[in-house]
């Protein structure tokens, strides 16, 4: 499990994108599973804290499959 000590949207995206699959932690935030290179919502994390990670890293993620498209 990789720790990160604080919230960066971006640096996490490019984790989780080469990892593919594994866990992390992000202090302040809480523990999230991504699989398939994606950040994946936990049943039970349902709150409007770890939606919103979720949503945001995964966006970065699409942001840098779309520039790889791009290119």
């Amino acid at each position: 499990m990789k720790i990160f000590k604080k919230y960066s949207p971006k640096h996490i995206a490019r984790y989780v994108k080469a990892f593919f699959k594994g866990r992390i932690y992000i202090q302040g935030r809480g523990a999230y599973e991504f699989d398939h290179g994606k950040l994946i919502m936990l049943k039970d994390y349902q709150t409007p804290k770890h939606r919103r990670t979720v949503s945001e890293i995964n966006h970065c993620i699409d942001q840098f499959n779309h520039d790889h498209e791009a290119a």
